[in-house]
């Protein structure tokens, strides 16, 4: 994949234009993942999935832009399988690809997405977490592992690093 600027094709240098657009682009896709997985969690439980994305960017980052559930935020939200939202055949996908901002839950995830994105989130509660599910169910992945935080009804795991 090319720089920014290769890829949009800017003309006059115009970098700052493409980056804001990604950056669009990334609140966007961001929020609907919190819409889709944590919108009756209130403002902290959309953080602390927000950060489970995070964390997985700087862990990506880290091993030079390449790990297997993507390198950026766009990539790691739609890896197939990771945020079920995303899924193919998932019954809230439509839904989640049809809100707008007129929806409360989604006004909050796009304010709590903006501030990810530009950095601007609290603490990490998660304490670094990459993996997170939902306290009714018990994935084969949390075998032998230990939650490194609950939070309202998800429960946190650090795998990496």
């Amino acid at each position: 994949m090319g720089t920014q600027a290769e890829i949009f094709d800017l003309k006059n240098g115009d970098e700052a234009a493409a980056s804001e657009f990604l950056k669009e682009m990334e609140i966007d896709v961001l929020a609907r993942t919190l819409w889709g997985e944590a919108r009756s969690e209130g403002s902290k439980g959309m953080e602390a999935v927000a950060y489970v994305v995070l964390n997985r960017v700087k862990i990506a980052k880290a091993n030079g832009n390449r790990h297997w559930w993507g390198h950026d935020i766009i990539t790691v939200c739609q890896k197939p399988y990771q945020f079920s939202c995303w899924n193919p055949g998932d019954p809230n996908r439509p839904k989640m690809m049809a809100v707008d901002k007129n929806d409360i839950h989604f006004a909050t995830c796009l304010r709590v997405a903006q501030r990810a994105v530009y950095g601007q989130l609290n603490d990490d509660m998660t304490h670094g977490a990459d993996h997170y599910h939902a306290k009714n169910v018990a994935p084969v992945w949390t075998k032998g592992r230990e939650a490194v935080a609950t939070i309202g009804n998800h429960i946190f795991y650090k795998l990496e690093g």
